[in-house]
Order: structure tokens, then C-alpha cells, then sequence
């Protein structure tokens, strides 16, 4: 059809389907609406009875896709089913950002009910954290145990309930796995990372189990007694700095089953119980007590003076220390400021300093030379 004032514009007002042309609206797709760009960017939304979906794509960098509904795949005329629900893949790389905090959860909101930041449920879980977090570290400060870092935790509940400050909350009712056949990592830069449990806390390693504490490891049973077993191999403690304290209410039972018992000290072992006491020192061996000494034996042999030294085992010192970050002119402190610390034999440390200035605590086996660069 042509008008006749711009009969070289012509206007196809309508297109005939024949048995050589079909239609292209078929019924297999009549209820489907299509927008596709010729570099195949494309939103489509079906409406057929129980498969309803929508489908947003682009093909740039393999293929990145957001599907709601009824999922499908690209089998035509029948597409078969992939699942249900929202799937947001790419075969690039993906980030999510959200300023001022994020929410994911499992928790129900049948048909779009309720608030978006709706997290009664998860904020009943973090003050019943804290109610326990509370509760061992007061047991364990009255058993004379270091008390856990539950300030740390209730500053966290304060920042994640409704999501007051930026921060990413996470919870399932049903359970949440964090899964990789690498590395997985838990830090916190400059605050504590509290683990806390209902019943059980359990890890096991097929290898080592390493934990490690800048200032001190604490450990506290509150009920049913703490147990240190080495199925194979030595059990070795060490203070290597500091006094060795042992205390029961109860007995004390040291046994070797299959070779001896050596206790060996540089100047002084006192025994003693009931104003009884038997102290080695200097050489000499001194019996004392408020009542009879009673020897039981077949005979008693006075032979001359020998002596026996036992060369007590070398402790391994270590050297370590923190430092303050400061401007070279003004003297003034940096904090918050990105550094590189560099060892003698190469390794390497960086970080950010904290409110202070300070840097992490660096340890090593020697006095070494440490190069340091903030910027």
C-alpha cells in the first residue's frame, strides 16, 4: 500500500500468511511477547497457565541472564523445565552492592507480604546469641576463665538489627552452608569474630588444627570436664616464658604406662602435704615432718656422693612487636593507613593501621631488620 504523497515511502499496513508463508505468531507462542535487539539482547514474558515467566538476557561476554518463574531452557517449540523461582547467573563475573546494608534470608513472605527488611525472626536469633554469649562468658569469669567478647557481639546485633548501619545479615531457617574444595577464609580486620552455638561447635581437620593467639588462649568447661588426648605421638606443654600451674579439687594422677616419670627443676623440688616435706636443693635432700619418718625395706646402703643433671630443654625465646604509624615531619599519628611491612628474609605483611595508628603484631624467631612503608 502506498499513499499518494510518499508513494517512495512505501507502508506494509498488513502481512498474509499462506501455506508458504506461515505465521509467525503460532500456538506455540501466541501467548508469549518477545523483545529482541539483532545482537540477540532480549526480554520475553510467557503467559501460558502454570509456566508463566520472564526472561531478561544479553549475550555480551558469554551469556548473563535474570529468569523469574517458571524456568525454562532453550529447547524449541517445547522448552523443558529447569526449576522454579529467580535465577541471576552470568558467565562473567558478578557483584552485588547495596550502600546501606543487605538482607538474605529463606524466611517465608508468601505473595510479596510484609516489610522488605522484615527480620523478626532473625533478630530473636541474634539476642538469643548474645543471651548465651552473655551467659558462658560470665560463667567462665566467675571459674576464674577469661570472659568472651560479648560487647563486641551486641555492638554487631545493634549495627545488623534492621540493618541501622552498612552491613550484610544472612539467615535461613533451615540451615546455612558455606562450602569450598579451597581455601575459606573468616576475618575480622580490627574487631573479634564470635562463633557461638546452641548445642554443639565442632571442627575437625584431616590434618592440623592450628589456633593461635597474639595475647593468650583460654579455655573453660563449665559442666562435664575438658579432655586432651594424643592418640599417637608426644603431648608436650609448654610455658615458655612464665610459671607452670596445675590445680585439682579432687586427685592427681601422673602415670607412665610403659616408661618413667622424671621431674627435674634447676633450684629447688619441695613435696609436701600435711606439714610433711621432702625438698631437693643445692645438692641436698631434706626430710622434714611433725611426726615419725618411717622406713619399710629389707636394708638401707650409705654409699658416697654422686651427683645426676639432667640438661633442661631449650625454649625458644621469640621476638615480637607492633608499631605506630607516623608522619616524618609533623610527628603526627596515621590511622587507618594502608602499610607494607618487609622482613629481612622477604616476607611480607600489609595491612591498614587501626584507630591508633598501630599495625599488626609482628612476630619473629629473631631480632630482625623490618622495613615499613605506609601509603
Amino acid at each position: 500500500m502506498e499513499t499518494k504523497k510518499s508513494w517512495d515511502r512505501p507502508y506494509i499496513a498488513h502481512a498474509l500468511h499462506d501455506s508458504r508463508h506461515e505465521d509467525h505468531v503460532t500456538r506455540y507462542n501466541y501467548k508469549r511477547n518477545v523483545l529482541r535487539t539483532p545482537a540477540n539482547n532480549k526480554l520475553r514474558m510467557d503467559d501460558e497457565r502454570g509456566k508463566e515467566h520472564i526472561k531478561l538476557s544479553t549475550e555480551y561476554g558469554g551469556k548473563s541472564q535474570l529468569n523469574l518463574g517458571h524456568l525454562v531452557d532453550r529447547q524449541r517449540p517445547h522448552p523443558n523445565k529447569r526449576g522454579e523461582g529467580f535465577e541471576l547467573r552470568t558467565d562473567d563475573w558478578g557483584a552485588i552492592r547495596a550502600g546501606k546494608g543487605l538482607f538474605i534470608s529463606a524466611d517465608e513472605q508468601t505473595k510479596a507480604s510484609g516489610q522488605q527488611l522484615e527480620m523478626s525472626a532473625v533478630i530473636e536469633q541474634l539476642e538469643t546469641a548474645l543471651s548465651i554469649a552473655k551467659s558462658l562468658s560470665q560463667a567462665a569469669e566467675i571459674g576464674q576463665g577469661k570472659p568472651g567478647d560479648s560487647a563486641g557481639q551486641a555492638a554487631l546485633n545493634q549495627t545488623l538489627a534492621g540493618l541501622k548501619k552498612p552491613g550484610i545479615l544472612m539467615h535461613a531457617p533451615q540451615g546455612i552452608g558455606i562450602i569450598s574444595p579451597k581455601t575459606v577464609r573468616v576475618a575480622s580486620g580490627h574487631s573479634s569474630v564470635g562463633v557461638i552455638a546452641g548445642k554443639n561447635a565442632d571442627i575437625s581437620a584431616l590434618k592440623d588444627i592450628t589456633a593461635v593467639g597474639g595475647e593468650s588462649v583460654n579455655l573453660f568447661a563449665q559442666k562435664s570436664g575438658m579432655k586432651l588426648f594424643a592418640h599417637q605421638g608426644k603431648l608436650e606443654i609448654q610455658a615458655q616464658d612464665d610459671g607452670l600451674s596445675t590445680l585439682a579439687k579432687k586427685d592427681v594422677d601422673i602415670t607412665s604406662v610403659e616408661g618413667k616419670v622424671t621431674v627435674s627443676a634447676s633450684q629447688e623440688i619441695l613435696l609436701t602435704s600435711g606439714g610433711g616435706y621432702i625438698r631437693i636443693k643445692d645438692g641436698n635432700i631434706e626430710l622434714g615432718c611433725p611426726g615419725n619418718i618411717l622406713l619399710k625395706t629389707s636394708n638401707v646402703q650409705v654409699m658416697g656422693a654422686t651427683n645426676f643433671n639432667a640438661p633442661p630443654p631449650a625454649l625458644s625465646p621469640g621476638f615480637s612487636g607492633f608499631f605506630t604509624l607516623k608522619d616524618q615531619d609533623s610527628g603526627q599519628i596515621l590511622p587507618h593507613k594502608r602499610y607494607r611491612i618487609t622482613t629481612s628474609d622477604g616476607q611480607v605483611f600489609e595491612g591498614r593501621s587501626d584507630e591508633n595508628g598501630k599495625t599488626v603484631e609482628i612476630h619473629t624467631v629473631m631480632p630482625d631488620k623490618l622495613n615499613i612503608e605506609h601509603f
